[in-house]
């Protein structure tokens, strides 16, 4: 309970074309069955057999100091919260690493994982023409730098300890 299954894909997407390693998702532990995660239709419960049917793999991580129980507490909240495909800040839809920044605590309730500067660039700098074309579909900007975060990034914190591989 409380840890974290990182998606790997094996082509790239979207996500994985602005974000380091090759990880486009990520979910959280609440029970030896199932996990909460936030993709389309929103936050929900999710079967862990039904993730091992996806293409890629999942890797397991582990937030260092978290408090397993009030961490899951906290992931319960934002339940039935519609999906931020737009990655907004401050708003009421939440997406997959969103939901594990905000869940993440210690066992005095401190969040453990801090926002980053979004990044929907390639390794040039330059925004990608997905990422242009999607928020101009919208009439928006791209939030580039805004804070948030990424799965592929939240991997690599040194406040995650990778613990190996979803079997």
């Amino acid at each position: 309970m409380g840890d974290l299954l990182f998606h790997v894909v094996e082509k790239g997407n979207a996500i994985t074309d602005v974000t380091p390693g090759m990880i486009d998702h990520v979910a959280i532990v609440i029970s030896k069955d199932s996990v909460i995660e936030a993709v389309g239709v929103g936050a929900k419960t999710t079967p862990i057999d039904s993730l091992r049917q996806q293409e890629g793999y999942y890797i397991i991580g582990k937030v260092r100091r978290a408090d397993p129980t009030l961490s899951v507490i906290n992931a319960r909240y934002f339940l039935g919260r519609p999906y931020d495909r737009f990655y907004l800040p401050d708003n009421e839809a939440i997406y997959c690493s969103e939901l594990v920044q905000f869940s993440m605590v210690d066992k005095d309730g401190y969040r453990l994982l801090s926002p980053i500067p979004m990044s929907f660039h390639d390794a040039s700098g330059q925004i990608t023409p997905y990422w242009q074309q999607f928020y101009k579909e919208h009439g928006m900007e791209v939030p580039e730098g805004w804070p948030g975060s990424n799965p592929g990034e939240l991997s690599q914190r040194q406040e995650v300890r990778i613990k190996g591989r979803l079997r």
